[in-house]
């Protein structure tokens, strides 16, 4: 288990790609339970482990997420994400090549599963919004750093490949997409408010590569150089 940090009302955590953050029809370990196991063994807790999920990565995807040791810590988390205080920062290496800039429009979830680029017009329209800049190109990629401000379902592998760029390995959204492809999207920076100690504390894990994802820079597995700069609002 890669811990980044952990207190009385926080636990800051690597999630592996391929692992599910929650218990799924899967029935693979997931995430949740396994830091719920942690907690109760390393905390010597005599019940069930108290750990609130307050938000979630895409089973592919891999990075950095924070879980709430405390109801009064959920509740505080769950307001930064709902709001858009929280601030996620990602690598995603897309297909093609990305000029960055922002991307805009609006998602709406289908009632099988997954979720789709909608007009403003539709009735369950959701509004999404997301800036990238390229770091590297090779090999018809492109890696790009993206800033997400809004956070909906699916919506980097959404918004990069409905224009033009789907994600290097993205089962669902790249119909170039190879069997067994590992999707290349990481969260690599989570910045939060702590609830209680009222401090802005920002977590950082790079994406340390996969088997099968092309190493455009070397340093990051899949990234290149380091953590990059401010994105442009």
């Amino acid at each position: 288990m890669d811990i980044l940090y952990q207190d009385n009302h926080l636990l800051v955590v690597v999630k592996p790609p391929n692992m599910p953050v929650q218990a799924d029809e899967s029935g693979d370990l997931d995430l949740l339970s396994a830091l719920k196991a942690y907690i109760k063994e390393a905390y010597h807790k005599p019940g069930a482990a108290y750990l609130g999920l307050v938000h979630r990565l895409d089973r592919p995807a891999g990075g950095v997420m924070v879980f709430a040791r405390t109801s009064k810590a959920a509740s505080r988390l769950s307001s930064q994400f709902a709001g858009h205080g929280a601030k996620k920062r990602y690598f995603a290496l897309a297909c093609g090549h990305g000029e960055g800039g922002q991307l805009q429009g609006y998602i709406r979830r289908l009632p099988e599963g997954g979720a789709c680029l909608c007009q403003a017009q539709d009735p369950e329209a959701k509004p999404a919004r997301l800036s990238y800049r390229p770091l590297a190109y090779a090999q018809g990629l492109t890696l790009a750093d993206v800033a997400l401000y809004t956070g909906r379902h699916h919506q980097i592998r959404l918004q990069f490949a409905g224009a033009g760029l789907p994600l290097y390995g993205d089962q669902r959204y790249n119909p170039q997409a190879k069997p067994g492809q590992q999707l290349a999207l990481w969260a690599y920076s989570l910045t939060i408010q702590h609830p209680t100690l009222h401090k802005a504390m920002t977590f950082t894990a790079l994406p340390q590569g996969a088997p099968g994802i092309p190493r455009l820079c070397p340093g990051y597995g899949w990234g290149g150089g380091g953590v990059p700069a401010g994105l442009p609002g």
